[in-house]
């Protein structure tokens, strides 16, 4: 499900170099946000407070008609800006009056107003719309999927650029309202809150909340035609869960895995604290991709997560990111193993608490499956490069991190820290960083020190940043058993009874395109 947009050198400098010379130092917005894996992602020089996008969708012609309305406050004097987004632009406002506006790169849009802005100021930013996502190809590729009877908008890092303008950036989230008119008998589905719904003259519109910040690569949109459980948590918070009309042989495992939604969100509230949003649920159109991806409230899968069977442990994953990824959001994408690395450690105590496998059983069963000249320990998950960014290695190396610290500090010091550090960062950001530093709070640990003076940082130097595997007194103090530190072979160490189901998920954020299912289990090992 991973695309990511690599901006060369020469074109980042052209972009930089397209200031007008007339424009005074400083007063255009960046063009990037200043993440180095991603040079063209997001925009300097505001920061988004609230979406709303008024749209029309026509599935027999995948025309999307939309006018977005964008709340923001700047952070330096503008006389221009950009926004991310591809499809052709009619008119732009800001504050209600016409502003000039080209393009530029693959997915700049770039706004002068009629008069520069002031730094600190709220602003309105109004943009009319239309195109066809799917014709709208960047490197030959689009993120929005057409299915039989619509579309799907579902990518990371980004899908924003397909069907709305945005600061296109984790570190800038907003609130959003979604309202989408599509003909009648066809649904509408986004994040959040169902608020209300419509019929005039032979179109539905359907209109969604989502009131907590949200990164603009967790929005969603599908449309077609599905079938739709409804319910509420013993909480109150309401739950929803669609499924395409059309799944053939996978439809009745994916209801079997994603009806669990709400089973597996109460447990996550006993690992992680508080689920921190105003809804629960998930949806399976019909597309012909491989991946799942953790859209706020309402994860995105893919009939092929289900084609083994009915399959929790991808419910697990997806629900997980709603706390490590969706609340608690990468500072830049380099920081990935603060999303993935929990996310995949959530489906070993989802084996635990199954009596299908210990999580340090697991532990000692990954170990055992990569030799030390396995490229798998060349990637370093705390900081993989965007090339391995997606790499199987951060999945999983990634949670063996965790379980060496769970050893190192115990039990109770450990689920505190599952528990806090959500709260903590509640709808914010947070780096790789800030988890080592937090975690020496907790656990009353020096854990951010030099790496070669307490055991707690030479712990995450180990696991996270070493292109190597660990030797035997590393594992062996991060318990990971003997017997998979000894030369006999991978199949001589016990193999946890969960352990195909959740490899199953390997390819749970592998956009399927250009997939390498042959290769050595890589989640999306892919890049542009």
């Amino acid at each position: 499900m991973h695309r990511r947009f690599i901006v060369p050198s020469a074109l980042a400098a052209t972009l930089l170099l397209a200031i007008p010379a007339a424009a005074a130092p400083g007063t255009v917005g960046a063009p990037g946000i200043g993440d180095p894996y991603y040079p063209a992602s997001g925009n300097g020089g505001y920061d988004v407070s609230h979406y709303d996008l008024r749209l029309k969708y026509r599935p027999t012609t995948d025309l999307l008609e939309g006018t977005a309305t964008i709340l923001a406050t700047t952070t330096q004097e503008l006389s221009r800006f950009n926004l991310d987004f591809g499809l052709d632009v009619s008119e732009v406002r800001v504050n209600g009056g016409k502003a000039r506006f080209a393009t530029s790169g693959d997915h700049e849009l770039e706004v002068t107003p009629a008069a520069p802005l002031a730094k600190g100021k709220d602003v309105s930013v109004t943009v009319r719309y239309a195109g066809k996502p799917s014709e709208l190809k960047i490197n030959g590729w689009t993120a929005w999927a057409r299915t039989p009877d619509g579309g799907v908008a579902a990518q990371e890092p980004e899908s924003a650029v397909w069907w709305y303008p945005s600061n296109d950036h984790p570190l800038d989230k907003a609130t959003y309202d979604v309202s989408v008119s599509v003909p009648d008998g066809t649904q509408a589905i986004s994040n959040g809150v169902l608020q209300s719904q419509s019929s005039k003259l032979g179109w539905t519109r359907f209109n969604w909340r989502s009131d907590k910040p949200q990164a603009t690569y967790l929005t969603t949109l599908a449309i077609g035609r599905f079938d739709i459980t409804t319910d509420r948590t013993a909480g109150g918070l309401p739950v929803l869960n669609a499924y395409s009309k059309d799944l053939g042989a996978n439809a009745g495992a994916a209801r079997a895995s994603v009806e669990r939604t709400t089973e597996v969100a109460e447990w996550l509230t006993e690992v992680f604290g508080l689920y921190p949003f105003n809804a629960l649920g998930g949806y399976v159109p019909n597309v012909p991709s491989g991946f799942a991806l953790e859209t706020q409230t309402r994860p995105f899968y893919s009939p092929k997560q289900f084609a083994g069977g009915a399959n929790v442990s991808v419910v697990v994953h997806e629900l997980a990111h709603q706390w490590y990824g969706d609340s608690v959001s990468v500072d830049g994408w380099k920081d990935i193993w603060i999303n993935e690395g929990f996310a995949r450690y959530s489906q070993w105590l989802w084996s635990e608490r199954e009596g299908e496998g210990t999580a340090q059983e697991l532990a000692d069963y990954t170990y055992a499956q990569h030799p030390a000249d396995d490229l798998f320990w060349k990637v370093k998950p705390g900081d993989p490069g965007p090339d391995d960014q997606f790499d199987i290695a951060v999945y999983d190396r990634g949670a063996l991190a965790l379980q060496a610290l769970r050893n190192e500090v115990g039990e109770d010091t450990f689920f505190q820290l599952l528990k806090g550090w959500p709260a903590e960062h509640a709808y914010g950001n947070a780096n790789v960083g800030d988890f080592v530093r937090y975690a020496e709070r907790v656990s009353d640990k020096p854990l951010a020190a030099l790496f070669d003076t307490w055991p707690l940082a030479a712990l995450f130097d180990t696991w996270l940043y070493q292109p190597s595997r660990p030797a035997l007194p590393a594992a062996a103090d991060a318990g990971v058993a003997e017997g998979a530190l000894s030369a006999r072979s991978a199949a001589r160490v016990e193999r946890p009874s969960s352990w195909q189901k959740i490899a199953a998920t390997n390819t749970v954020h592998d956009h399927g395109d250009h997939g390498n299912e042959g290769g050595r289990g890589q989640a999306g090992h892919h890049h542009r």
